[in-house]
């Protein structure tokens, strides 16, 4: 898949080293419209961890940023993670990386640190000018953290909270009300009542004071609140309904395992594919270890409610998968190996297949996360094909890799693979043997999106994930329908394929004819990837104007975007129960609304 290769590579090296003073920002860019506030979000005695937040309050686009602050003397940085942070002496300096400098306007981005000692910072700076947001007058600090809510008059559906008021030097001017993390509300005074709860279901509440200058306080402590009813888990039928969590979403996209549970995902899915691991001499092996299993998380970002510490053995995104799963018993996570940017190591693996399977087995077994993975899965683009890389296995190397898995894994586990949705004659499922395969997999996850795109920058445009083909479709056989009728022909059980939905829309420029099939000059802008752009911000940036193939597509503007909707969804669902499949999958969730409404789709289509 084209999609999965952005951002992978970005975050590997994590903890950074602190040496040099890096050169300070042009007064012409001083902070009159960009505040930076700080807390400390973890205190074990000998040391502590920190994060600022970067919240770009200008009418124009912030495109760098530079924190400075002092620290007294016996309080220093370790490490850091999401920005360059130096020193010198007592002063330090944090620039952003290459990928979350740039800010939108409202737009926010935090970093954070390990420390030693028991200093605050002060003297802070942005950008050379001062952290609230407007000149360098001394004194206007950052307000105190609110009190803890206390929680009353609790039902199925509602809370009402209360709290003790934060102080400030400048005032206080309201409170953003945080569930489970995520901001749901602001208030100017000091009570709160949360309604359109689930009932029978734990939040996590705390609150955090802003200034008059809009700047943000330590987060309060946290009062845990179980809604009344509820005793059961909604049913979520007996087809597979899978996303896939990427492992790097947790830095720019700032999407955590928590956000499966506050968006009402976690109800309506039965597996999460962890996407990646990767694939090296010829074995697989955990890729950003950090994010995997050392990231500590706060009691407001947790799952379970409950603050990592810094002694104990398994933190990141397994442990929060190990909650979720305690959460939402009926929940199978698998761990995904390869995807576009890592499946070059498979053509290496698959020389030697006992040998990677067992060292596939040793990673989803390791001892501090064995109970957190219900299986394996593999993504090699392509088998004997061409993707990032091309690869000479042979047609039989894919079917005698997924027999060595299974071998290794046995009946207990789950072994499935996503694989090329090419049904043109000849093409890349033509390529590797799919119906040899299936008998040692659960199903495939069969890869219908990126069909078409801003790769062909000329277009013409193309709905990149068409159900079925259509007159002047730009390529015969790239559509779901031809997909899956190949796969059937080559022997592979209806039951044991998974239609493949995109959460995010493809899209190009300088177009000028609405309808599909018009010429274009490059790529749509996007988020973080020209031509690419989660459903979530095209759904009201750009919304549809039309359906094609079972797509949707937008012509707004100068640009032409396709992207599948509840309603398109609704549509691909019901076409997948007519033909049997075992369900469906979808990369990935961080492309969804903050209340799941694709999920949402995929659940309610296939009951």
């Amino acid at each position: 898949m084209r999609f999965r290769h952005r951002a992978a590579a970005g975050f590997a090296t994590l903890l950074l080293p602190l040496a040099g003073l890096v050169g300070l920002a042009s007064p012409a860019q001083a902070a009159t419209s960009a505040t930076a506030s700080y807390a400390k979000t973890q205190d074990w005695g000998s040391g502590f961890e920190g994060k600022w937040t970067v919240k770009n309050t200008g009418t124009t686009a912030l495109s760098s940023w530079t924190v400075e602050w002092d620290f007294p003397s016996g309080t220093s940085v370790t490490s850091a993670w999401d920005a360059d942070v130096t020193s010198s002496g007592t002063h330090w300096t944090a620039k952003n990386k290459s990928w979350n400098g740039t800010l939108a306007p409202g737009a926010s981005i935090s970093f954070g640190f390990n420390g030693t000692g028991t200093g605050s910072p002060t003297n802070c700076k942005l950008n050379g000018g001062s952290c609230d947001g407007g000149t360098t007058e001394p004194g206007d600090s950052a307000p105190s953290a609110p009190g803890t809510p206390t929680a009353s008059d609790i039902t199925d559906t509602s809370v009402k909270l209360s709290w003790s008021a934060a102080t400030d030097d400048k005032g206080v001017k309201n409170y953003d009300v945080l569930r489970d993390g995520t901001k749901v509300a602001t208030v100017t005074g000091t009570s709160y009542t949360g309604t359109g709860l689930i009932a029978g279901t734990d939040y996590s509440y705390s609150v955090q004071a802003r200034d008059t200058a809009d700047q943000t306080g330590p987060v309060s402590g946290a009062v845990r609140v179980r809604t009344t009813g509820g005793t059961t888990e909604p049913p979520t039928g007996d087809k597979v309904k899978l996303g896939y969590f990427t492992e790097w979403g947790v830095y720019g996209r700032n999407y955590h395992v928590k956000n499966l549970v506050t968006s009402g995902s976690a109800s309506k899915i039965t597996h999460i594919n962890y996407a990646f691991g990767n694939v090296k001499n010829g074995q697989c092996t955990v890729d950003d270890t950090y994010a995997a299993y050392d990231k500590a998380y706060t009691a407001d970002q947790s799952v379970s409610g409950t603050a990592d510490t810094w002694d104990q053995p398994l933190r990141g995104n397994f442990n929060q998968l190990r909650q979720l799963k305690a959460k939402y018993p009926h929940i199978k996570v698998l761990y995904s190996f390869g995807g576009w940017t890592y499946s070059g190591g498979f053509g290496q693996a698959a020389q030697n297949a006992a040998a990677f399977a067992k060292s596939c087995k040793a990673v989803v077994e390791d001892p501090r996360w064995a109970d957190v993975f219900d299986g394996i899965d593999i993504d090699w683009e392509y088998p004997n094909a061409c993707g990032l890389t091309c690869d000479t296995s042979g047609p039989a190397a894919f079917r005698n890799l997924m027999s060595a898995l299974r071998t290794e894994f046995g009946p207990n586990y789950l072994v499935t693979a996503a694989i090329t949705a090419d049904g043109s004659s000849g093409g890349k499922i033509d390529a590797a043997d799919y119906g040899g395969a299936a008998p040692y997999l659960d199903w495939y996850n069969v890869m219908t999106y990126d069909y078409f795109g801003a790769f062909d920058k000329d277009g013409p445009t193309a709905p990149h994930s068409p159900l079925t083909s259509y007159p002047g479709i730009p390529q015969a056989g790239f559509n779901s329908a031809d997909a899956v009728a190949k796969l059937k022909a080559k022997g592979v059980p209806s039951k044991k394929l998974l239609l493949g939905i995109g959460f995010y829309g493809r899209g190009w420029t300088g177009v000028t004819q609405s309808a599909p099939g018009g010429s274009a000059t490059g790529a749509a802008p996007g988020t973080y990837e020209a031509g690419i752009e989660d459903y979530k911000v095209l759904k009201n940036s750009c919304p549809a104007t039309g359906t094609i193939a079972g797509t949707a597509y937008a012509h707004c503007g100068s640009n032409w975007w396709s992207y599948d909707t509840p309603a398109t969804i609704a549509g691909k669902m019901t076409w997948a129960k007519n033909q049997r499949l075992g369900g469906a999958f979808f990369w990935e969730f961080s492309g969804d609304t903050a209340n799941g409404e694709l999920a949402t789709a995929i659940d309610s289509g296939l009951r």
